[in-house]
């Protein structure tokens, strides 16, 4: 009963996870593009021969640090959040975002072979790779379904469709 209740909670979760992982793939290339067009190759190749001399402790604190400055960006989004600037509250937190895991990615490409030095964290990275192969088996069958219902493969799709919509409008108006 519980696991049944709890199923759609842990498949919002396995897809919040898996926007998390494709933001991280689909931005480290950009990242990379950047670093090429502005004089980041520069300040990549600095930055590496400073983490080589690094122990891994303290390479953990050069892949944490830039995290910190992208904090009081995303309370601003809060702040325009809370007092119905939803628009710039929206922009601006998808923008923190997404520098963040690109930042992130950035910075995580400099200092993996050092932060896997730690094997504390070598067992973090293979158990979040776990949790993302299992997030994507959790979530392909509701992806399938999605797909099958908007190209229109079964009978009857339409009126199914139509109806959950007028019921789910009927209930809008209703709480109104």
């Amino acid at each position: 009963m519980l696991r049944r209740l709890l199923q759609p909670v842990w498949v919002l979760l396995a897809i919040i996870f898996l926007i998390e992982a494709w933001l991280w793939d689909h931005l480290e290339p950009i990242v990379a593009r950047v670093v090429a067009a502005i004089p980041l190759a520069r300040f990549k190749q600095w930055l590496t021969e400073r983490v080589d001399a690094l122990s891994p402790a303290m390479t953990l604190i050069v892949f944490a640090v830039p995290i910190i400055p992208l904090f009081p960006l995303k309370l601003v989004g809060l702040w325009l959040l809370t007092h119905e600037y939803w628009t710039s509250a929206v922009f601006t937190i998808l923008f923190a975002k997404m520098l963040g895991v690109g930042v992130t990615a950035f910075v995580f490409d400099v200092t993996r072979d050092k932060l896997m030095e730690m094997h504390w964290f070598e067992r973090l990275y293979a158990l979040v790779l776990k949790l993302r192969a299992k997030a994507a088996e959790l979530v392909d069958p509701v992806k399938r379904r999605i797909k099958e219902i908007i190209s229109g493969n079964g009978e009857g799709w339409s009126s199914r469709t139509l109806r959950l919509i007028q019921r789910f409008r009927k209930s809008v108006h209703e709480a109104r």
